[in-house]
């Protein structure tokens, strides 16, 4: 029973870290973006890509557009 709890455990740990979702994030502004956003398009220098989570740890909020 405890090699299965251990394996559960380490299967919902990888499959979370497998679907992180890579947004772009506006370091200027703190707007986070989806990659499709057309707001994208006029971000050059200020923009960067990063894991959603990571953008919200930064103060990040999401775009009103897209919902980033």
């Amino acid at each position: 029973m405890k090699k299965l709890f251990s394996l559960l455990i380490f299967l919902f740990l990888i499959t979370n870290c497998a679907f992180a979702e890579t947004v772009i994030f506006n370091t200027k502004t703190g707007k986070i973006h989806k990659p499709s956003c057309p707001s994208v398009k006029s971000c050059t220098v200020n923009c960067i890509k990063i894991d959603k989570k990571e953008a919200k740890s930064r103060g990040g909020v999401p775009c009103k557009r897209c919902g980033g």
